[in-house]
């Protein structure tokens, strides 16, 4: 057997945990290996050394964040007596089941720490990490490594040397992200058992999804259709939603829904002093400080009241809508399309829109996703011929199945 038929069934093998490694496969085999174009800097020139375009997209990055929101005061629950409150534990076998639950094939981030190692070594290594984890828990001392994060620029649509058409994907380190894993089933808990988070939350809450909210939602719109009846969906979009909000006004937010004092106290001293840098090719910008953001049928009355609740909601928080990818749909027969504004702007009508990655169009058809769905899947199917030599079952069924079949499930 010929070492590149070996390198492919290997390939077939572990794609289904790793297609990461099919993808850099076929990127080795391209001519060109550049991931991030030439970009285009402050003064309009064009800069082409991995250094200085990682200098310009950290720039940009950094240019979204917001300062300490002075104005906005902190709303803490009356009668919680934080100081007598149990303190915080974290169990050798929760942060066991953690570790050998780590993705080995992940990248590191500024630590260097492999997931590898600590999975195979979750036994010896889960015992001190649970005692780390429960002593900065306690007393509210994060270490500096697990505040900082390298960037990586991936880039979205548009013109390629436009540094805002990259969006950061952000690698941090391992043990943190553990850490930060056990505080969030402490939150997602606390939530629950508080009913913090209303039953129509889909993101972020366990056992739900962004395919039950379509689900949900569509099915309640599609019966009002089936009715003979209008309904107007209206979509707002934010800028830099997960970057621009204060780290004060977060942390608050935790404090009046009743969240222990421990808890506060680390994710205050965590966001603190956090920094990033950006990453291109093993070249890499200064660090940057982050100073906000998160380390991603009504009457039309109602409506616009809950659009003006929304843009009072928005200001408050130091946040602003893109109002330009702010739409309505007007869906059902006999619909009198009612216009809505956003603060002082129109909300633009439009006869299609994708809803979480899905195309819908005014008479809920669906046709037109299903194509994309079709043309994704023969776009990947194509690559996979060009790619890989062999056509043995052993090498495409796992490659088809892990790679394609997703798109038309």
């Amino acid at each position: 057997m010929s070492i590149k038929a070996l390198i492919e069934i290997n390939l077939a093998r572990d794609v289904k945990d790793n297609k990461k490694s099919f993808y850099r496969y076929v990127s080795g085999k391209r001519r060109t290996r550049e991931n991030v174009g030439p970009l285009q800097n402050e003064t309009g020139d064009l800069v082409t050394q991995d250094m200085e375009k990682a200098e310009v997209l950290s720039d940009f990055f950094a240019s979204v964040f917001t300062g300490k929101c002075l104005s906005h005061t902190a709303q803490v629950t009356e009668g919680r007596d934080w100081e007598n409150a149990e303190p915080p534990t974290v169990g050798e076998d929760q942060v066991r089941e953690h570790l050998r639950n780590l993705k080995v094939h992940k990248s590191t981030g500024p630590g260097e720490m492999r997931p590898q190692v600590l999975r195979e070594l979750a036994a010896e290594v889960a015992r001190p990490l649970a005692i780390i984890f429960e002593k900065s828990w306690q007393s509210g001392e994060v270490p500096a490594n697990w505040k900082r994060g390298n960037k990586t620029p991936i880039f979205k649509k548009g013109k390629k040397e436009d540094p805002g058409n990259y969006r950061p994907v952000s690698l941090t380190s391992v043990p943190g992200k553990i850490m930060e894993q056990t505080l969030l089933e402490t939150r997602l808990r606390h939530m629950e058992n508080k009913e913090v988070i209303g039953d129509s939350q889909h993101g972020f809450t366990k056992g739900k999804s962004c395919l039950t909210n379509l689900v949900a939602f569509y099915e309640e719109v599609r019966a009002l259709v089936d009715k003979g009846r209008a309904a107007d969906v209206i979509y707002l979009d934010l800028c830099k939603a997960f970057d621009t909000v204060p780290h004060n006004i977060l942390v608050s937010k935790l404090e009046r829904h009743g969240f222990d004092g421990c808890t506060t106290r680390w994710i205050r001293n965590w966001l603190h002093g956090h920094t990033q840098r950006v990453v291109i090719n093993g070249s890499m910008s200064k660090w940057r400080t982050v100073t906000s953001g998160i380390p991603q049928g009504l009457g039309r009355d109602a409506i616009q009241r809950d659009l003006d609740r929304l843009e009072r909601w928005a200001r408050a928080n130091r946040m602003k809508f893109k109002k330009a990818k702010c739409k309505v749909l007007h869906v059902g027969r006999r619909n009198p399309k009612h216009d809505y504004r956003l603060g002082e702007e129109w909300i633009e009508s439009s006869p299609e829109e994708e809803d979480l990655g899905v195309s819908i169009d005014e008479k809920l058809n669906m046709s037109q996703q299903c194509a994309l769905a079709a043309q994704k899947a023969n776009r990947v199917l194509g690559c996979i011929k060009r790619s890989v030599t062999s056509r043995s079952r052993e090498v495409i069924l796992p490659l088809y199945s892990a790679l394609m079949r997703p798109h038309l499930e």
